[in-house]
């Protein structure tokens, strides 16, 4: 066989992009912002166990919890899969692929090589497409590429099944049954949560500890620097997803007929460029080398200013939901 056809769009989220990719594959019309605010994408957790060699910060929800969340709020169902053997996972995928239907997988990002080598790193929670195969050739539609791609067959099966954190372990899904009527309403107001002002707090207070848990400079620096990039690139579309969801806002006004909620949207655009002001201190510390704690500490002070604007936003919000009345 070879490619199925399908329509391919970048999103600023591999897991949400691939979402809305499939759903519309299969005739539902939604957009990546309403699939991330109905999921509850938007999310902040700062971590630092004894296990781990250093801290570590998320700016989304946990890997599955998108394709989980809006299958919970929505009705969809989606079939899913995770292999211990991966022979059976290659070949259950070459049997669905010969039956026309695209198929979402998690990789390790590293693997991806029409990616040029510089822009991979390790990261086992990437979500694709496979739309196709040919011989040992799959076809992947890829978020974060800006065309349909191709990858052999040894770096895709590499990608599914790599070692470490959250490995893969051959993980595939698709969707399998969409509702003819959908309370779209109801999922968004569901989907609305705070998105975890504890987490930025926490952050704020432990960034001025990190010197001790950094062997040298130029490893401080690349852990700092990753501030910067978890923030505006890695699928985020700029600020933390904080622009993503202020689109889902503008979307959901509509829907809810609420016009309120379209101005709450332009206040989430201000917020995302805050972020961009963590982003900017944080890229600059790493550049210059100045791991002061005075440096440190200014940056942890934006980011209280972070939790506090926020914490105000979905306060707010959460009220605007409970007391309008369509």
């Amino acid at each position: 066989m070879s490619q199925i056809p399908f329509r391919h769009i970048m999103a600023a989220h591999c897991e949400s992009g691939t979402v809305t990719a499939l759903l519309n594959h299969h005739g539902m019309k939604i957009t990546e912002p309403m699939v991330f605010g109905i999921s509850s994408g938007i999310f902040f957790a700062y971590l630092k166990i004894p296990v781990m060699d250093f801290p570590m910060f998320a700016v989304r929800s946990m890997p599955g919890h998108v394709r989980t969340k809006f299958a919970d709020r929505t009705g969809v169902k989606f079939i899913s899969r995770r292999y211990r053997n991966p022979e059976k996972a290659e070949r259950e995928l070459n049997d669905l692929l010969d039956k026309n239907q695209p198929v979402a997988v998690q990789v390790d990002f590293f693997y991806m090589n029409y990616f040029p080598a510089w822009y991979r790193i390790h990261v086992n929670v990437h979500f694709v497409t496979v739309i196709g195969r040919e011989g040992d050739r799959y076809f992947i539609s890829d978020s974060y590429h800006p065309q349909i791609a191709e990858i052999d067959r040894e770096a895709l099966m590499k990608g599914r099944f790599a070692g470490g954190s959250m490995a893969p372990k051959g993980f595939m899904f698709y969707p399998v049954h969409i509702p003819e009527k959908i309370d779209l309403e109801k999922a968004i107001k569901d989907g609305i949560k705070g998105v975890g002002v504890k987490g930025i707090r926490r952050f704020a207070d432990k960034i001025v500890d990190w010197p001790k848990y950094a062997r040298d400079e130029d490893f401080l620096a690349d852990k700092v620097f990753r501030i910067t990039i978890f923030l505006e690139d890695q699928g985020t579309g700029g600020g933390g997803f904080r622009f993503l969801y202020a689109s889902f806002l503008q979307e959901a006004s509509k829907v809810l007929n609420n016009p309120r909620l379209d101005e709450m949207s332009k206040e989430m655009m201000k917020i995302g460029d805050g972020w961009r002001d963590v982003s900017l201190a944080s890229a600059k510390a790493a550049k210059q080398r100045d791991f002061s704690r005075e440096r440190l500490m200014e940056i942890g002070d934006l980011l209280r200013q972070r939790a506090d604007v926020e914490e105000s936003f979905f306060t707010r919000l959460g009220k605007e939901l409970s007391n309008h009345k369509k």
